[in-house]
């Protein structure tokens, strides 16, 4: 993702500024979507792992980014309280 662009996205919910998601974390994400028991906000499971995603800067919300567009709808974020440790 083009890192200007980065510079200027925020969640459209809470307006913090987002960040790529570290690789180590995206590793793990994408091992829970596999296993299966990973949500969207919406309830909805989670069925395609991801090349990359957008974590908020308070670490609550990681948005999916995919083919390089960044999906800032709020029925299409993960939240990170599924989460042990993130």
């Amino acid at each position: 993702m083009d890192a200007k662009l980065l510079e200027i996205l925020c969640c459209p919910v809470s307006h913090s500024p987002l960040g790529r998601l570290p690789e180590e974390a995206l590793r793990k994400l994408n091992a829970d979507i596999a296993a299966g028991s990973v949500l969207r906000t919406d309830g909805q499971p989670v069925s395609d792992t991801l090349d990359e995603a957008l974590l908020t800067e308070d670490r609550k919300v990681i948005y999916p980014v995919r083919d390089g567009i960044p999906i800032l709808l709020e029925e299409e974020a993960i939240g990170t309280t599924q989460f042990k440790a993130f």
